[in-house]
């Protein structure tokens, strides 16, 4: 059966152990040599990039997140032992691991991490979809006489060398498939390698109907009242059933559930919204506050639009009050736009009939739709003071470039 070293490269038969170098991470699968498409997901990549900066707290549990009223936006392998997850609040985690260090997102640094690492998958081939700031897919067809080795080879190359240049580690799982891919790339986590070819539908059968991506708690509660807790059940049914029992979306499901899946892999990925939010240390309900946080969000999703060439055709508010109810509102504009001032003040309209003395929690914005940034802030003669609003922003963006992102801070953020 072909047989890899992850650790030098070589080959090593059907010995336990690598000839070569001695070590024993070896994959063996029938299909090694032969399939292409690669999911890489980093191993608790925020999680990661502290520890790497810190290695003092290489053993310590560590939890990158906000206050105590936030949640967790990454925790690392022996934080996760004591059931920390990304995404729960911080109170809860503090509870289940009270020893954990908590580090603050600094985000400015794994985006700096995510584009070396970027960078290095596009040397292995052009076909690269980012799928998140720690994670993608990579179709490594027809790279063989490039690398002058199969994509198994060239994979386990990059994920040494990811370790050893920018000092994390990645999972890679390897299929003939995106869905497949991505199943792989979560069952061997950390420093993962797994491979999934012509097994998949007899591999997939026992296992949950969760492990699908898309299905959610809900469409798993749908389908355990009818008897489909396993995605066995669902390969056992044939299209025209699974459409009667499962509306029109069914015959695609069970798809799935057999680990079948046409998506290319698309470099050009589309990007459907900027957002920022904050979680407040305690509860507000004083308008001119909320207004003030706010701002200081506007600012944030108005650099991004800039600096990712996009133009807001609309603007949406979010809102969550102590009591974990979520409001949402939307304003479309007339003309598109990536000016804060603008953005602001739709947002402060839609505030202003939300801030009645409710306690909110939270409160994020978001640009959508986006449209292209050549759009953005047309001569309005409706509007004498568009000029100035947009030469006064060159102006700052300008300043900060130079001097540093506090070098001009507008009244309202003060």
């Amino acid at each position: 059966m072909p047989a890899l070293c992850r650790d030098c490269g070589a080959e090593p038969g059907d010995a336990l152990a690598c000839p070569g170098c001695g070590g024993r991470r070896i994959i063996r699968h029938p299909e090694l040599f032969s399939l292409h498409i690669a999911h890489i997901d980093c191993d608790a990549f925020f999680a990661s990039v502290e520890k790497r900066d810190r290695p003092e707290l290489a053993a310590r549990p560590v939890i990158v997140g906000g206050g105590a009223r936030g949640v967790v936006a990454a925790a690392c392998y022996v934080a996760r032992i004591y059931g920390v997850h990304s995404a729960m609040p911080m109170f809860k985690a503090l509870k289940a691991c009270p020893d954990a260090v908590v580090i603050k997102p600094d985000f400015a640094k794994y985006v700096a991490a995510s584009r070396q690492i970027r960078a290095m998958m596009e040397r292995l081939t052009p076909l690269v979809q980012p799928l998140s700031i720690d994670e993608a897919v990579l179709d490594l067809a027809g790279t063989e006489a490039l690398h002058g080795a199969p994509p198994a080879v060239v994979l386990a190359r990059f994920a040494a060398a990811v370790e050893r240049e920018v000092g994390i580690t990645v999972s890679v799982g390897l299929a003939a498939n995106r869905l497949l891919a991505k199943i792989a790339a979560g069952r061997d986590k950390p420093r993962g390698f797994c491979v999934i070819g012509a097994e998949a539908a007899a591999l997939l059968a026992p296992e949950p109907v969760r492990l699908l991506p898309g299905v959610g708690p809900v469409l798993a509660r749908r389908l355990a009242a009818m008897g489909m807790t396993k995605l066995g059940h669902l390969q056992a049914l044939d299209d025209r059933t699974a459409r009667a029992r499962l509306g029109d979306d069914g015959p695609a499901l069970v798809r799935r559930a057999r680990g079948e899946d046409s998506h290319i892999v698309d470099p050009v990925r589309e990007t459907k919204s900027i957002s920022a939010e904050t979680t407040f240390e305690t509860d507000i309900s004083q308008p001119t506050e909320l207004e003030r946080q706010l701002w200081r969000l506007t600012e944030k999703v108005a650099h991004r639009l800039r600096e990712e060439k996009f133009a807001a055709g609309g603007v949406v508010l979010k809102l969550k009050t102590a009591g974990f109810v979520l409001h949402t509102r939307a304003h479309r504009f007339d003309f598109p736009t990536r000016l804060p001032d603008l953005l602001f003040e739709a947002a402060r309209a839609m505030l202003a009939r939300e801030a009645d003395g409710t306690a909110f929690r939270l409160i994020g914005i978001g640009a959508q739709p986006l449209l292209p940034g050549d759009r953005a802030d047309q001569p309005d003669l409706a509007d004498p003071r568009s000029p100035r609003r947009i030469a006064a922003q060159e102006a700052i963006d300008a300043l900060r470039a130079r001097f540093g992102a506090k070098a001009v801070v507008r009244g309202r953020g003060l």
